[in-house]
């Protein structure tokens, strides 16, 4: 029965979100803590290791959890469930693209969800922003290393913009966090 609740899940949130991985955080929140299959504190964990592994978020993140739920077959059924919708909405536009790009309708509907996929990218940042900042436990906290990191990495990034005129390179930047991450627990301890 997990199978197919896994499926289920996961086929309805890559069918009711547009603009991705990040568009889904909000719904693979509520679905995946409601029904108790992970925690605040894995999905966090969860984000950092599907940013840092290569694939599509909304991929990684459905695999971990099938896994997590029902092992190697739930991790596979899960995926399946989040890129199906995907694809059989690729498959339908491209059969009909020329028609579908020049309706107003369309050009319209884009155009709302694009300001709804921005609003609710927004709202997983500033979440997620939050959740570093506040330890939680007993009594909430100012989590005042989070913070000096998170200040440390956006500065390096707008630096390494400005003198290069070009973005760090992903991969560069998440293993600066990574080590980053490590020394702050190194100091910690």
């Amino acid at each position: 029965m997990i199978y197919l609740e896994l499926f289920w899940t996961f086929f309805k949130i890559g069918i009711l979100t547009f603009g991705g991985g990040y568009a889904m955080i909000p719904m693979i929140e509520s679905e995946a803590i409601t029904k108790r299959w992970i925690t605040e504190e894995m999905l966090i964990d969860f984000l950092a290791v599907s940013e840092s592994t290569p694939g599509s978020f909304a991929v990684n993140i459905s695999t971990f959890i099938g896994n997590s739920q029902a092992g190697i077959l739930g991790a596979i059924i899960a995926t399946l469930g989040v890129v199906l919708p995907s694809f059989i909405v690729i498959l339908v536009i491209f059969q009909f693209y020329k028609r579908f790009i020049k309706n107003k309708y369309v050009i319209g509907t884009l155009n709302g969800l694009r300001a709804v996929v921005v609003g609710l990218v927004i709202s997983v940042g500033l979440g997620l922003f939050y959740d570093q900042l506040i330890t939680q436990g007993d009594i909430k906290t100012f989590n005042f290393l989070n913070f000096v990191l998170i200040v440390m990495l956006i500065l390096l990034q707008i630096g390494y913009k400005k003198v290069f005129n070009k973005p760090l390179n992903p991969i560069v930047f998440i293993l600066i966090s990574a080590i980053l991450g490590v020394v702050s627990a190194v100091i910690i301890k």
